[in-house]
């Protein structure tokens, strides 16, 4: 009888016991970014770049712009963007999971930014970009090389 009881208050005191699990999550998208991206942040859901009034979405490869009434998501730019030069463009970093729900206000805020050209890209931190660091990007092998019998400054 004593058996059968305690048995029971352990089976009953087993359904209070739960086990505690915790869940970190960092995001980086660092490998993901492309060269043309502005230097300086670990992670960028999209860009906003206000020469074009158009966001990019840094995870899916895709922008985000306005046509005609609506917003048109596409994996290019409209013809009438094609002399439009990256790399130059001033590219707001903005972390929000739709952007342009806030067009109004990121056009006002970031308007002045239209003609800035001294923004510094990715592709222009050379050996020293995360980006070479990182050992998934296509040109690490040259930033081995570069490093090889060099103390780490970084």
């Amino acid at each position: 009888m004593k058996k059968l009881f305690y048995l029971s208050i352990l089976f009953i005191a087993s359904g209070f016991v739960h086990s505690a699990h915790g869940q970190i999550q960092v995001n980086v998208n660092i490998g993901s970014q492309p060269l043309w991206g502005p230097v300086g942040y670990d992670y960028a859901r999209f860009y906003y770049m206000p020469e074009i009034d158009v966001y990019y979405d840094v995870v899916h490869r895709r922008y985000t712009y306005y046509q005609g009434n609506r917003w048109v998501t596409r994996a290019k730019l409209p013809g009438r963007y094609k002399k439009f030069d990256h790399y130059r463009t001033y590219k707001v970093v903005i972390n929000d999971s739709n952007p342009w729900r806030h067009h109004r206000h990121h056009r006002s805020q970031y308007a002045r930014y239209a003609n800035y050209r001294s923004q510094k890209v990715l592709r222009d931190r050379g050996h020293h970009s995360v980006h070479y660091s990182s050992k998934k990007h296509k040109d690490h092998h040259k930033y081995d090389k570069k490093r090889k019998g060099k103390r780490d400054r970084d």
